[in-house]
Order: C-alpha cells, then sequence, then structure tokens
C-alpha cells in the first residue's frame, strides 16, 4: 500500500513537472521566433498568426492597403519626388541576396531621396511577387481593386534625425518607402534585368552575390509627380509602423518572361535542407485603413489612367475616324466634280443648237412691223389723187386755145 502510494505520488511530480517544463517552453518558442524571425507567409507562423508573435503587427496603421481613388484627398503640397544619386552608382558593386523571403539589394547610403519634409537615405530594395497560378496576385499595395503582378519596394531611413536604419525603424517619421506596381507586357525591361539576370547566383536563402551596379532610377515609372500618400508600416515582421509609403500611380512594365523567372527561380529553403520550398506569393494581404486618409498629389481628372486596351480602342477609333473622314471628303469631292462636269456638257450640247436657248434674257424685242395691204392701198389712193390732178390741169391749159 505504501509502495502504491509512493508510485502515484511519483507519478504526480513527473506530471507536474512536464507541465512546468512546457510553460517554459512556450515563451521560449515565442522568444525564439520574435529573435530569428522564422516567419512565413503561410504555414504555422503565417501572416494570420503574425500579430501572434510580432505585436505590431496587429497595429492600426497597418500596411499594405487599398487605395481607392474616389476616397483620396488631392494635397496640392505634395510636389514631386527627387531621386537623389540613383543614378549615379560609381564602380562599386551591388549585393544581392536571398533572404528566404525575397530578394533584397543593398543600396550606397549615398543615395538618398527628396521632396519629403527630411532628408532620407537609401537603404535597400526588394521585390514581391505571386505564382504564376490562377489565382490574382503578386502585387501588396491594390488600386482600386486591381492588383499587379509584382511590386517594387525602394527603402529609405531619415538621416536628418536618426542615426542609423535600426534605430529609426522604430521610430513614427523613421523610415520611407517607394512603392511600384509592376505589370507584364511583351516587351523586356532592361533595367530589371540587371536583378532578375543575377537571381540563379542565390537561388537558396542567406546565398549572395555581388552584381554591377546600374542605375536604379531606371527601376521606376517615368511619372514621379503622381503618387499616393499615407502613413502605414512594414509589410513584414516585425512590422513597425514607421513608414512614409509613396505608392507611385505609373505602373512599370516588364515581360512575362521576366516574371516567370522572378517567381520560380529563388527557393525559400536553404541550399542543405532536403524540401526545397520555392519562394512564391510573397506578398502580405491589405490591412484595413481603420480611418486613415490616402492623399493623392494630383487631381482625379489629371490621373485618370487609361489601361491599355482602352488606349488601344482610342487609337483604333481615331484612325477608322480619319479614314472614314477622308473617305467622306473624298465623296464630296468626286461629287462636286461630277455635277460640275455635267453642267459644263449640258451647256456645250445646248449652245451647238441655239444660242438663244441659252440666252433667252438677252434676245432683242421684235420690232413693229406696219400692215402690208393698208400701206399699199393707201400708196395706190396717193397715186390715183396725183393723176387726176394731173388730167384736170393738162384741161385748163388747152381750152382757151381752141375757142375762136
Amino acid at each position: 500500500m505504501r509502495f502504491t502510494v509512493l508510485c502515484v505520488g511519483a507519478r504526480r511530480a513527473n506530471m507536474e513537472f512536464v507541465a512546468l517544463f512546457m510553460l517554459l517552453l512556450i515563451p521560449g518558442l515565442h522568444w525564439t521566433v520574435g529573435e530569428d524571425t522564422s516567419w512565413t507567409y503561410t504555414g504555422m507562423v503565417g501572416q494570420s498568426e503574425w500579430s501572434d508573435y510580432f505585436p505590431d503587427c496587429g497595429g492600426n496603421s497597418q500596411s499594405p492597403v487599398e487605395v481607392v481613388t474616389t476616397q483620396t484627398k488631392y494635397d496640392p503640397g505634395l510636389t514631386p519626388l527627387t531621386p537623389l544619386g540613383y543614378s549615379q552608382h560609381g564602380n562599386k558593386p551591388f549585393t544581392l541576396y536571398n533572404n528566404g523571403h525575397t530578394a533584397v539589394i543593398d543600396l550606397p547610403d549615398w543615395m538618398s531621396l527628396g521632396g519629403l519634409p527630411w532628408l532620407f537615405s537609401a537603404v535597400q530594395m526588394h521585390l514581391h511577387w505571386g505564382s504564376g497560378g490562377p489565382s490574382i496576385g503578386g502585387s501588396e499595395h491594390i488600386i482600386n481593386g486591381q492588383s499587379a503582378e509584382a511590386e517594387l519596394h525602394i527603402v529609405h531611413y531619415n538621416s536628418e534625425l536618426y542615426p542609423n536604419m535600426s534605430v529609426a525603424m522604430t521610430q513614427r517619421d523613421g523610415l520611407a518607402v517607394l512603392g511600384v506596381l509592376i505589370v507584364t507586357g511583351e516587351e523586356t525591361n532592361p533595367g530589371f534585368n540587371n536583378i532578375i539576370n543575377y537571381l540563379s547566383r542565390i537561388r537558396h536563402a542567406n546565398q549572395k552575390v555581388y552584381i554591377p551596379a546600374f542605375d536604379v532610377q531606371s527601376l521606376l515609372p517615368n511619372d514621379l509627380e503622381r503618387y499616393y500618400r499615407y502613413n502605414g508600416s512594414l509589410t513584414t515582421p516585425p512590422c513597425y509602423q514607421s513608414v512614409i509609403w509613396t505608392l507611385f500611380h505609373e505602373r512599370v512594365q516588364i515581360s512575362k518572361a521576366q516574371l516567370l523567372r522572378m517567381e520560380t527561380l529563388l527557393y525559400s529553403s536553404k541550399a542543405g535542407d532536403p524540401d526545397r520550398m520555392l519562394l512564391q506569393d510573397n506578398y502580405r494581404s491589405t490591412q484595413p485603413l481603420n480611418h486613415r486618409m490616402v492623399f493623392a498629389s494630383f487631381t482625379a481628372e489629371s490621373g485618370k489612367e487609361l489601361s491599355s486596351g482602352e488606349v488601344t480602342a482610342i487609337v483604333i477609333g481615331v484612325m477608322c475616324g480619319c479614314v472614314g473622314l477622308a473617305v467622306i471628303v473624298r465623296f464630296i469631292i468626286k461629287t462636286i466634280r461630277f455635277f460640275t462636269l455635267l453642267h459644263h456638257e449640258t451647256v456645250a450640247v445646248n449652245s451647238s443648237t441655239s444660242s438663244w436657248d441659252v440666252l433667252t434674257n438677252n434676245r432683242p424685242a421684235p420690232m413693229q412691223r406696219m400692215k402690208e395691204p393698208e400701206k399699199a392701198k393707201e400708196k395706190q389712193q396717193e397715186m390715183v389723187l396725183n393723176s387726176t390732178s394731173q388730167a384736170e390741169k393738162k384741161e385748163e391749159r388747152s381750152s382757151p386755145q381752141t375757142e375762136p
């Protein structure tokens, strides 16, 4: 009996020890995930669980967001952004590496960004993309419900107020990120080839390579005046809400082949891992605005952008209109020539028969003629009277000579 009691007590003590060990292990696991940033976009520590391990990911000013253009507010104080030193890359190579979440390029701090309240120095740039499957997605930000195939982020820190990126990223005004939406087309973008052509050298996580420096501004859209501005966060853990976001309205185009290489070349797993995992769908879903205002540097009229289909339709419509107008003008000219020629031919035919038929108004009025019978009769009477008077005169002359 005593032995049984001792066994039961020992078993209860072991269970309490295991429970205590688990309680100590769970906070340790939480700390390990937070320190090693062992998060993913899907899985055990996926997006829906980020806030459990990184509290800021559950904040009220998270990114990315959906921009609804009809709900933006025009701010005339948003001046065009000025990339400083983007094209003056020098001879020092860039470092390209795979961090298990995306492809990152470190940028020299003498590259900076003007047009903001403070001077922001460049830190790095990276990409987000989808998987090329039936699901539509790839970009993090969305405009009017429409996402793009990929998105480029260029990260800067406030070098006027803070000494480095580590300090600045924890401050509300510490970071400034440029967002560039990327769509696909038929033409190859030579600027993005400066990155995509070297992705095969960093296929696995933690691999890096030096690549030739290039003009970073070649990755930006041509129009730097039209953009959206709002206060948000990093789109990956620890999700610090310290970012002044600038999302360009104009999209940049790359070829479908370039996008395919981006989606299929990299792995999120390390080189020694037995199970390779493709690095795909590395974009965060949009977050609620929570009464934040998205500002626009342009008005709705000036910022209206036409899709490629709309542009093609307009061009075809204009061409058809021009062709139709040319046909109508040609028809009118031929009609005028036809009636002019017909008129000349009619005049020529009529003038060959009688000029009076053509110029009826110029025909002289007929002269009045005396009646011939009456005039002859009057002349005959005059002759009779003359002859009678002459006979009577002769008789008068001859009558005195015959008397005795």
